[in-house]
């Protein structure tokens, strides 16, 4: 949130959550950037005193090796070395725990005893780090699957084990939500600002959505006036600037960055159709055949 601009005020049905994560909360509704987003993550783990915070996430569940992003709040390229060791990089708690599971996991040299066990070069990575300040910490995984991507924010401090432990005990839901919220967030705003990364301009924007939607290159060349080897050349500057290599992976773009909306949530014209499901299916029903009324309003 910007210096100085007031919080929206709440209805009392609002205020049962602590303070700190409801605060939090709405300076999350009012970011407009994925560094606004980071900001809050950072000075709430600072609050805290857990004021190393990194968010690392992969395009894919499978191929984790594909990392979509990392951020930290601190200086850590003294880790660049130990990544590009696969034999190490494979004991990360990201790639060993956050990419099979969803619990929350206590981090560093202090819990070392409490986790799977990890190589002797591992854990001297792990004293590396204690020695830097990140001795102790908690770590959420997250989830995004359309595409399956797996994330985690960790935050970490130069904590004993105890401290650690009563850091958790009475935060540890706070760093949950606003880790499951903030990443969420994030996203959003990071998918958005693919045009402003890539430098791709309002035309090319103006042509993805086309493309998306579709349209030909005789039919795109009608719409804007120019000969379709100029349409072609276009596509050509995007496939460039985008890495892609085909017209299916722009449409995808499209849908990506926001400029059309995900097929799976479009309704059909003039109508809406809402899914309703009562009742918890047994243990051997078939998950299809539950109980449910279709209702379709024509607006």
């Amino acid at each position: 949130m910007s210096a100085g601009m007031p919080r929206r005020e709440l209805v009392p049905a609002e205020q049962y959550t602590p303070d700190l994560l409801q605060g939090y909360l709405v300076d999350l509704e009012a970011t407009r950037h994925s560094s606004e987003v980071w900001r809050l993550l950072v000075e709430l783990g600072r609050k805290l005193n857990l004021p190393y915070v990194d968010l690392i996430s992969a395009s894919s569940y499978a191929e984790w090796k594909k990392t979509l992003f990392v951020r930290t709040s601190y200086d850590s390229s003294w880790l660049n070395s130990v990544n590009q060791d696969p034999d190490l990089a494979k004991w990360s708690y990201f790639r060993s725990h956050a990419l099979h599971y969803l619990t929350p996991l206590a981090v560093g040299v202090e819990f070392v005893d409490e986790y799977r066990h990890i190589p002797q070069a591992r854990y001297k990575v792990l004293e590396e780090a204690a020695r830097r300040g990140l001795r102790a910490g908690f770590s959420i995984p997250l989830r995004v699957h359309a595409p399956p991507q797996a994330a985690l924010i960790t935050f970490s401090g130069n904590h004993s084990k105890r401290e650690m432990e009563k850091i958790i005990q009475t935060h540890g839901w706070v760093l949950h939500v606003a880790a499951l919220s903030g990443h969420q967030r994030y996203l959003t705003h990071f998918a958005s600002e693919f045009s402003e990364r890539n430098k791709i301009t309002a035309k090319q924007r103006e042509l993805l959505e086309m493309i998306g939607n579709g349209q030909q290159d005789k039919s795109i060349a009608d719409a804007l006036g120019v000969t379709v080897s100029a349409v072609r050349q276009r596509m050509n500057n995007i496939l460039k600037k985008t890495g892609l290599s085909n017209r299916a992976e722009l449409a995808a773009l499209a849908m990506s960055m926001g400029i059309l909306p995900d097929p799976l949530s479009r309704q059909s014209e003039g109508s809406q159709a809402v899914l309703v499901q009562m009742g918890t299916p047994r243990e051997g029903d078939d998950p299809t055949m539950s109980p449910m009324v279709k209702i379709r309003r024509r607006d």
